[in-house]
């Protein structure tokens, strides 16, 4: 669809009620889909950000949280679909708790997956994708993996937070390069823009999923918003780099545990 001059593209699946659920940073509409329990009455509705998936990049130094999120409204009113539940992965967590914070017209319910920020913008957890994203404008692909690869973060990540280890060493290879490295350039030193009181302020079914050995998605971020959001349910799951099929499986668990009671 056309959202401030772009073609962006917007992936649903399944039937029900909506969930505009966004993908996390360099992913796509496949991302939340997989984790997303499609026999519980809701349907999956995912608007690939600026450069992500199918939609357009657009200006490179336009790429931001702001910007997405303020895509994602447009998307939201677009469709006539407002309240509704929101949430996100990762980066799609930052989006949606900045639409919940200053667009509570939007939103109905709250998903925050794996969350990479709070509060602060450039937070250290964020270093890796910020490095892969400044070698990747200096170096030709393969010597800017190279020297990811000898880098210290990633001896660090190979022995604690594997998944983010793999995840990294696959952007050296995602294509456009240079849309891929102006992403995590910006948005890994970028910030949701919200502050904690106003992360208090929230005033909707919340829930928080988050999970340990995660580098990237430390655990005590979700628990930081779990307990800063009042009522707000915490699922701590299994880590990705343990059990994939585990992890994906009581991720769905999770959610399908959120709808029912937001259906009761």
């Amino acid at each position: 669809m056309l959202i401030a001059g772009l073609q962006l593209s917007v992936r649903e699946t399944g039937e029900g009620l909506p969930m505009v659920f966004q993908h996390g940073l360099c992913g796509d509409a496949a991302q939340p889909a997989d984790v997303f329990p499609f026999d519980d009455g809701f349907r999956c509705l995912t608007l690939e950000c600026r450069g992500h998936g199918q939609s357009e990049p657009g200006p490179l130094e336009d790429f931001s949280i702001a910007t997405f999120a303020s895509d994602v409204a447009a998307f939201i009113e677009a469709q006539n679909a407002g309240p509704v539940v929101l949430g996100g992965i990762s980066m799609g967590a930052a989006i949606s708790l900045r639409l919940a914070v200053l667009r509570p017209d939007l939103v109905r319910a709250l998903v925050l997956a794996r969350p990479a920020w709070t509060t602060d913008a450039a937070p250290p957890n964020l270093r890796p994708n910020a490095l892969v994203g400044e070698l990747l404008a200096r170096y030709p692909a393969d010597d800017a993996l190279a020297q990811f690869d000898a880098s210290d973060i990633a001896q660090l990540l190979a022995k604690d937070a594997p998944d983010n280890l793999a995840t990294l060493r696959g952007f050296f290879s995602r294509q456009p390069l240079a849309v891929t490295s102006a992403l995590l350039s910006r948005i890994a030193n970028d910030g949701p823009g919200v502050s904690w009181p106003q992360i208090a302020a929230i005033q909707v079914p919340t829930l928080v999923i988050g999970h340990g050995r995660d580098y990237i998605h430390p655990i005590a971020m979700a628990r930081d918003l779990a307990a800063a959001i009042p009522g707000a349910a915490l699922a701590e799951i299994t880590p990705k780099a343990d059990d994939k099929e585990l992890f994906r499986t009581e991720f769905k668990a999770a959610l399908a545990a959120f709808f029912k009671e937001l259906s009761a």
